[in-house]
């Protein structure tokens, strides 16, 4: 039996919600209709993460998370209530932050090139010492008896290298195969490769089959017992060879359910040699969420952007501004490490970084995939920067060549200069309509139509029909219920314009750009809570890094934007416009939350619910989305109702179209194997999506403002295959159905034949 699962929930684990609990979660996953648990990281961690992709011993269970008790007792409750495993892998990075925890990383600093660990870690010995760049203050170093002391924690001594009579610490220091550095020296002088600019993530060489062999023992035993089912495999980018490792994977989990965390850019496709069954669903996200955007909204929103913010940039060229600022400040070391692979190349810093701004997608796969777009990099970097041509000339014949390791290392560097530069600087500085700025989004394509999303979805049918898909994870900017009622902003621009204008005078920011993201953040979750908004904007700011950031926080300007969100909500002249504003788009955006939801869960693909979503749910970018999931509550939507809710502010609507698709998806399969775009006739036809997977059909309605302004659906009628019944309502339904009467109770409809 295929390991593939009808569906998965997503935990976020930690220690205030450890395995045991996630155990006890498995019924009432069952009942919601679930196929599999989808569990975050659950090896050894960092003490204390909250996320648990800082790994720290991948031979050993994290404690935090539960241990070897907590994992067995998932396991028997998932088996015995029907669901399948689905595990979150991490090769590309191991937690160094202490070296007590890390037994491979501590023998490394100990023992240096010489350590048993020294092919676990990509360290560039022939620069010199390993600099680990940890110091607040450039001499914070002291010595105990047995080793070095900084910020608390304790680096191991070299064998003969104890403290000698009247040594200092600098002295000891001295004789390490490490040197302890000032945080700002590293951004230059780095040695090894880390996960983005997090210096306290370094970097596995899993391309060595032994390396890969001893770093997943674990993770293959669990396949071997069949205690998991399925794997995601997290940023394979930044690995020396993703395709290499993804065989290798393969080869060692031949029935396994593999995913890659791949992000796709607009266009691009999932390497055709890896042996995966598809990415973890941003691609799905980013044809979902357009739908239900109004094309037609955007010169009046772009204006308006424009007259408040006073931003000139496109989206374009924001990214590339981003790129080029993290490139050249977080990423630099990085950038010197490839020029010291090319030291006869004049320029070759300034030459790769500018051909890694130019780069389109985050990186190439050569020789399989990607050289036209390391050729497109070439001929744009050559135009804007006609002077180092000859810097271009001499590294273009290396970067081709994938037996170069210069060539190997620039396709690892320019995935984190697009992560970094894109997602985590651009996304937050061109905020013209945040609902399209998500992880592998285009905030220049304002909303697409129904027919770019068949075409998506015939596309998808044809090659990854047992892709995740998704519309929330851990990683996402803001939630699937926020996007969606944020997309009403698109249907009401002159009323949104009266409310940002008023704003904009009473209660300015300290970036008007940052102001405008955060009024939409306030349209998205209200007023009533100020520690998250003041969070949001912190990281918001920071990650903008125009006004203040992360290496250098201006506290007043931080302090200046919580107290322009404060304003709105005590001012009582602010506070009831935001609150009017607020009470026009909610019933909107509940439609279009329903009409996404079930679009995403019926598409081609294999459906993600990420952790009380089944549910309305207002988080925003991490950590916000780990937050606490009030578990009471979710039960009583789901036990509560026995005919269909309202749509209301309790979500109870949303829980009982979640589970009534998901379980047609799990007790119905064969009516989800193909794809076929169902048409509607009439004035509002361009009002609803429909598609037909199979015998399973769904029916979901778009820019529910301008329809209901146009006078609902009128004489609009959906053809529709013979004998169905609606899964929501239990009405049944065939040939040509009137709209109003089909999308009388909900704004969505799944039908299905009778069983």
């Amino acid at each position: 039996m295929s390991a593939r699962p009808a569906s998965t929930y997503r935990l976020q684990l930690s220690a205030a919600f450890p395995l045991d609990a996630a155990a006890d979660l498995t019924a009432y996953l069952r009942d919601l209709g679930t196929g599999a648990v989808y569990l975050s990281p659950v090896l050894r961690a960092a003490a204390g993460s909250a996320h648990g992709y800082d790994v720290v011993d991948a031979t050993r269970l994290d404690d935090d998370r539960g241990g070897e008790a907590g994992w067995s007792a998932l396991v028997e409750a998932a088996r015995a209530h029907g669901l399948r495993v689905v595990a979150d892998l991490v090769p590309n990075h191991q937690g160094v932050a202490d070296p007590e925890q890390n037994p491979a990383w501590q023998d490394l600093l100990r023992h240096g090139p010489a350590s048993k660990y020294a092919d676990w870690f990509d360290v560039d010995w022939a620069a010199g010492r390993l600099l680990l760049p940890v110091l607040g203050e450039p001499d914070a170093v002291e010595l105990t008896g047995d080793a070095l002391l900084a910020g608390g924690v304790r680096y191991p001594l070299a064998p003969g290298t104890a403290p000698r009579p009247g040594d200092t610490a600098a002295d000891v220091h001295a004789r390490q195969h490490y040197e302890l550095a000032d945080a700002r020296r590293g951004a230059d002088h780095l040695t090894y490769r880390r996960f983005f600019a997090v210096s306290s993530l370094a970097g596995v060489r899993v391309e060595d089959p032994e390396v890969a062999a001893a770093t997943h023992e674990r993770v293959l035993r669990w396949i071997d017992d069949h205690d998991v089912d399925g794997l995601r495999v997290d940023h394979p980018d930044g690995l020396a060879d993703p395709g290499g490792y993804l065989r290798w994977l393969r080869a060692h989990a031949p029935g396994a359910w593999i995913l890659a965390e791949k992000i796709l850019e607009p266009g691009e496709a999932l390497p055709a040699d890896w042996p995966v069954d598809g990415t973890t669903g941003y691609d799905a996200l980013t044809e979902v969420g357009p739908l239900f955007v109004d094309p037609a909204a955007e010169p009046a929103l772009d204006d308006l952007y424009r007259s408040i913010t006073g931003d000139v940039h496109d989206w374009p060229t924001h990214a590339k501004i981003g790129k080029r600022a993290v490139a050249t400040t977080i990423l630099r070391s990085e950038f010197h490490r490839l020029a010291r692979l090319a030291p006869d190349v004049p320029h070759a810093f300034a030459a790769l970084t500018f051909l890694a701004v130019a780069f389109p997608v985050y990186r190439s796969y050569l020789p399989a995939s990607g050289a036209d777009h390391l050729g497109a990099a070439f001929a744009a970097a050559r135009r804007e920067r006609p002077h180092l041509a000859e810097a271009f000339d001499a590294l273009e014949p290396r970067l081709t060549d994938p037996a170069d390791e210069l060539c190997v290392r620039f396709q690892q560097t320019t995935g984190a200069v697009m992560a970094k530069g894109v997602e985590d600087t651009a996304a937050y500085r061109y905020t013209r309509f945040v609902a399209l700025n998500e992880v592998g989004g285009d905030p220049a394509r304002f909303g697409h139509g129904p027919d770019d999303f068949h075409t998506a979805q015939a596309r998808r049918q044809r090659h990854a029909p047992h892709s995740m898909t998704t519309l929330s994870t851990h990683d996402t900017k803001r939630g699937e219920d926020v996007r969606a009622r944020l997309a009403v902003l698109a249907e009401v621009p002159d009323q949104w314009a009266r409310l940002v204008r008023l704003l904009a005078a009473e209660a300015p920011f300290p970036d008007a750009a940052a102001g405008y993201l955060l009024w939409q953040t306030v349209a998205g979750i209200g007023l009533d809570q100020p520690e998250r908004l003041h969070a949001y904007a912190t990281k918001a700011l920071r990650e903008a890094g125009t006004v203040t950031s992360w290496a250098d926080p201006d506290t007043g300007v931080e302090a200046a934007a919580h107290a322009a969100l404060d304003a709105l909500a005590d001012r009582p002249d602010l506070r009831a416009a935001v609150e009017a504003f607020v009470d026009l788009i909610r019933p909107y955006g509940w439609s279009n939350a329903l009409g996404q939801k079930l679009v995403q869960l019926t598409m081609p693909g294999v459906p993600d619910v990420y952790q009380g979503t089944e549910g309305w749910e207002d988080s925003l970018v991490d950590p916000d989305n780990r937050r606490p999931v009030d578990w009471t509550r979710l039960r009583s939507l789901l036990a509560g109702p026995t005919t269909p809710p309202p749509v209301d502010e309790t979500g109870a609507a949303k829980a009982w179209v979640v589970s009534r698709t998901l379980r047609l998806r799990r007790d119905r399969p064969e009516l989800f194997t193909a794809y076929r775009p169902l048409p509607a006739h009439g004035a509002a036809a361009d009002h609803v999506v429909a598609f037909d997977r199979g015998g399973a059909v769904t029916v979901a309605t778009r820019l529910p403002v301008r329809l209901e302004g146009r006078g609902g659906w009128a004489d609009t009628v959906a053809e529709l295959p013979g004998g169905l019944v609606d899964q929501l309502t239990g009405r049944p339904y065939d040939g040509t159905v009137p709209l109003a009467e089909l999308l009388a109770t909900y704004p969505v409809a799944l039908l299905a034949p009778t069983a």
